[in-house]
């Protein structure tokens, strides 16, 4: 989460008003995350995340806000926005669609243990099969037509465009829409996930939700939270699997599909770099991180068996 869009006292209090939360007594910047401005707001009533959103639309937004709700009613640690006196989730504030939601408990893990992993894993196979009983997601979007529209505005060193091209090569061959499919959060990073202790309390950051391969989610968390670890990365492998087991397709498939999660995001961090947004507090992260996990993927074409 960063911050793009400064916040006006005048405007927020009025926000809040409409909210019915009482009286702001403290607000701050979240500085994790890239796409939204996200601050955390303590008033008399509790605290709270407010977002504004700086590229959904307000007409985009509603299949995610029900996909929040329906999970939580689900029993699923995920925000519960915090309705306007008219019953309405979605606001505006300065311009841009806002959404204010009860902050849940919690911090996220920077360090994560075999355990965290485990939890974690285990935490995004409940996901898949509650999805299952949810309204279905539009695609996720970061396909293969995704990648090669990224590419093609990319400035790289030659070195960098072999590697890219050669990776996009590899990837067009694969074939993720046969794996087994539903919903996937597209975006499980440490920073979208609180612990209190080693008790999950939050899945956070539902905007690159969609439907996909489940294998995918499952790579996509996997390179942020085990990186080159082979011992986290078995954890969270053996915990996703004491919920749903790994199909002979899918195991076959988790090389390729460590592969096209790592590329994903160094993609769209180059792309972040390359066309770079400016606000209040904007945080830009490191594409390097993961060109080197791609790298480290590609050299070691195998993974545990699931």
């Amino acid at each position: 989460m960063s911050a793009y869009t400064a916040l006006c006292p005048t405007a927020l209090q009025a926000f809040l008003a409409d909210h019915a939360v009482g009286a702001l007594l403290d607000s701050r910047p979240i500085h994790d995350g890239v796409e939204n401005s996200n601050y955390r707001l303590r008033t008399e009533r509790g605290e709270y995340v407010l977002t504004l959103f700086e590229s959904l639309t307000a007409a985009e937004l509603p299949p995610y806000l029900a996909l929040m709700t329906g999970l939580a009613e689900q029993g699923l640690p995920c925000p519960r926005a915090v309705p306007d006196r008219n019953g309405r989730l979605l606001g505006e504030l300065h311009g841009k669609p806002a959404l204010l939601a009860a902050r849940l408990p919690g911090a996220g893990v920077t360090d994560p243990a075999p355990h965290h992993c485990r939890v974690i894993g285990a935490a995004l196979a409940v996901v898949h099969g509650v999805g299952r009983q949810l309204p279905a997601m539009p695609a996720n979007r970061c396909d293969g037509a995704w990648r090669r529209s990224i590419a093609a505005q990319l400035r790289l060193p030659r070195d960098c465009a072999a590697l890219l091209a050669d990776e996009l090569a590899f990837q067009d061959k694969q074939n993720p829409s046969a794996l087994p499919q539903g919903l996937v959060h597209g975006d499980l990073f440490r920073d979208n996930v609180l612990f209190e202790g080693d008790r999950l309390t939050g899945l956070l950051d539902w905007y690159e939700a969609g439907s996909g391969a489940w294998l995918y989610d499952v790579a996509v968390t996997a390179n942020d939270w085990c990186g080159e670890d082979p011992d986290r990365l078995r954890a969270l492998l053996d915990g996703y699997a004491t919920i749903r087991r790994f199909t002979d397709a899918e195991q076959d498939a988790l090389p390729a599909m460590l592969r096209a999660a790592a590329l994903r995001f160094w993609l769209s961090r180059l792309l972040a770099r390359q066309t770079p947004r400016s606000g209040e507090l904007v945080q830009t992260k490191d594409p390097e991180e993961f060109k080197r996990l791609l790298l480290h993927r590609r050299d070691r074409d195998a993974a545990p068996a699931i």
